[in-house]
Formats: C-alpha cells, structure tokens, sequence
C-alpha cells in the first residue's frame, strides 16, 4: 500500500514533518516517508514514543520531547535531536507556530455517524495540523473511536486514505517480585477515592494490579494502558468521587493492545483529553486527592530524579513528569510518587546513586520515594534526613557505600 502512496512531491527539503505518536501511529502514510526520504531532500520528522519498528532502518533526522520506546534507537544512533520541553507545552508551541510544522501525519478513526476523529492520542499532531501546509491522514477501520478526541470540522484535510490494518500495539511487560512489591509498596499509600496518574510499563502495570482491594478510585492521567482495563471492568476505578470530570476516566493517549482498544472504542465513560486541559496546572492541582506515580532510572542522595539518561544513553525525557509532580504537590491531599526498581535488571547497576546522570525532576519537587525495599517519604526532612531515607531503600549491598558517599 504505501508503494501506492507518493508523498515526494508533497515534502522539501528542510520541512518539519509531525506524525501521531505511539499506537496512533499512521502506519502506511508514515511506511510511504520512509520511501520518500531517499528522493526528498533532507527533512526533520517529530516524532512522539515510537513502539513500532517502522522507521528502525531509515536514514532520517528525527526530533521529539524524549526518547521513550524505540526512539531510543534513533538517539542512540545519533539520529534524534530531543528538545526539553515539558509535555503541556508541546501543543501550544505547534498551535502558535513557535515550533513549525510543514507536514502533519494524522492516524483517524469514523464514527457510525460519519464523524472523523483522532484515536488513541489527542496530542500535539493535531495542534500542529492546524497550521501546517499539508495535512495528510491516514482513516483506519480498525482504529477505535475515543470520545473527546474528535476533529475540528474546520480542520483542512488535503489527502485522506482508507486503510484496514491492525493497529500499532504495545504489549504489557513481564512482572517480576521487584515490581511486585513496589506495587504493594505505593498501594499502600493511596487512599480509597483518590484519583491517579500513571504512566507505562512495568511498575505502573504492577501497581494497578496491587490495587485491585481498593474503591471508588479515578483517573486523571497522560496515558492509559492495557493495566488499567480490569480495574474499569471490576468497578475497582469509577471515577465518582473525582471533584473533576466525574465518572468519566480522562486521559490524554492509549498506549496498549487490542484489549484495550476495544474497551475505549466509543466509551463515553473514558475520554481523551488535549494535552491543554490532562497536564494543565490547574486541571491537576483541582483534582483533590490526586496521587501522581511515575517512574525514574535514577535518585540522587538528595532526592533529584533523573528520567533521561542511563549509562549515558537517553532513555526518557521530561514528558508530563513536572507538569503532574507539580500540580499534584498544589492539589489538596494530593501526593507525588516516584518509583524505581533499586537496581537495573541484571543487579548490577544500583538506581540509588550519589549524584543523578541528569536532574528531570529537582529536588524541591519530590515527595515519596518508593522502591522495592520499601517507601523514603522525603517531606520535611534536610539533606542528611533525605539521604538516610534513601540509603533504607537502596540495595542492601550499596547502603555502605552511598552512606560513605554521604559522609
């Protein structure tokens, strides 16, 4: 299909192409760029968490607010220019024109009715498709229809293509004892009735699954993913004690598998939300009993995290993790949670270090620290309190050598 698809007449040399991200994803529009970079001078394409291996192999410039997923490669490679930007700011940057964008790639999904809107990211794509030369979308049959994410009808569209391919799809990763017992650690520190954020991946799939004695809990989040699905169907999250948006799960991207797609596909009880109103400050901060959860690579003795760099590779970036820290810190009983394995996966390489690779998250932002020898509440404590803390939850090998580091 995509050798079908021409798009080197539609891009010069120098232009900034933006794709949907993650499991939003124009397969074929993006397979046909692909094709189109051997003919089409050079051009810079920005790019979100990349889960599928499509442009693995190309010979492109990329840029993004981080390197989550297989963007990592790209960095790795030399090929991906990331910008510090917080998550919140993306869209408005694009909407205004203070990021240019020539090339917009959209991924689409029709309602019964006929309505076109974007599925499973209501992201910065479609703030840039609102002043970009050319809007090209891709209308997936299999891509489901997510309430609130519906498009502008004063949106130009110059070129739509019909597709019917499975999805872009982000499976859920195995759970180990470590990740379990942080989940037991954090559901230990959320309430009945709060509402929660979370991200991706290992730790937040193995705390939801750590909450499921809980009730009446709600979601205000950036992302959703497959983890969250039991919860929604058990009544464990309802939503109805939100002071915000109650009874409805608002989320700004889904990122997961089919399950999860089919269980949003025209659910009016989760709704995807810009990035605008699911990062603002005052979104957060009024969400009552918010406790926002994300996960770090690294914390220093004093408590700075570090969410970009591991053995001096990009991993990560800012994302949403300051705009909910921050928002959650303002929120009334709300609680900022940072988890972290205390060693990477082989053992070898301890999380809790003297001094951060990078500082995302300073110091003066950081709650709770939880890993999975149990939980550094930094509140109130100074530097030598903070750095016992996390010297307790530290691998028991490594507390000798950070408490010397200390000293």
């Amino acid at each position: 299909m995509a050798g079908d698809i021409d798009l080197s007449g539609l891009i010069g040399p120098g232009d900034r192409v933006v794709i949907s991200q993650g499991c939003a994803e124009p397969q074929t529009l993006c397979e046909a760029l692909v094709a189109a970079a051997a003919e089409t001078g050079p051009f810079e394409t920005f790019v979100g968490p990349l889960f599928s291996k499509t442009f693995d192999g190309a010979q492109m410039q990329f840029a993004s607010y981080g390197a989550m997923g297989r963007a990592a490669r790209l960095a790795r490679a030399g090929r991906l220019d990331i910008w510090p930007l917080h998550y919140s700011e993306v869209s408005q940057a694009f909407a205004t024109g203070r990021i240019r964008a020539d090339v917009v790639l959209l991924q689409l999904a029709r309602a019964p009715d006929g309505r076109l809107g974007a599925t499973l990211s209501n992201d910065y794509a479609l703030a840039a498709a609102s002043s970009a030369r050319v809007v090209l979308a891709e209308i997936n049959a299999q891509a489901p229809w997510c309430c609130g994410a519906e498009l502008d009808p004063d949106l130009r569209i110059d070129r739509l293509i019909e597709t019917d391919r499975p999805l872009v799809a982000l499976d859920s990763p195995p759970l180990g004892d470590a990740e379990r017992a942080i989940g037991r650690h954090v559901a230990g520190l959320v309430p009945d009735g709060a509402t929660l954020q979370l991200g991706i991946g290992a730790l937040p799939d193995a705390i939801l699954e750590a909450l499921t004695g809980h009730r009446d809990l709600g979601v205000h989040s950036g992302m959703i993913a497959d983890g969250l699905v039991p919860l929604l169907e058990a009544g464990v999250v309802t939503n109805a004690r939100k002071s915000r948006d109650r009874g409805v799960t608002v989320t700004n991207t889904a990122f997961g598998t089919r399950r999860l797609f089919d269980f949003v596909d025209r659910n009016a009880e989760v709704r995807l939300a810009p990035a605008a109103y699911t990062h603002s400050f005052e979104a957060v901060a009024g969400q009552a009993g918010i406790v926002a959860i994300n996960a770090a690579l690294e914390v220093d003795l004093e408590g700075n995290v570090n969410c970009e760099v591991s053995e001096g590779r990009m991993l990560g970036g800012t994302g949403g993790l300051l705009d909910f820290t921050r928002g959650a810190r303002a929120a009334d009983r709300g609680r900022a949670v940072t988890v972290l394995r205390a060693t990477d996966r082989t053992g070898a390489v301890n999380r809790i270090v003297p001094r951060v690779a990078a500082v995302t998250v300073p110091k003066t932002d950081v709650d709770v620290v939880v890993t999975e020898f149990g939980v550094a509440d930094l509140r109130g404590l100074g530097r030598r309190g903070r750095a016992e803390a996390l010297i307790a939850i530290a691998p028991p090998s490594a507390r000798e050598a950070l408490a010397e580091a200390c000293r």
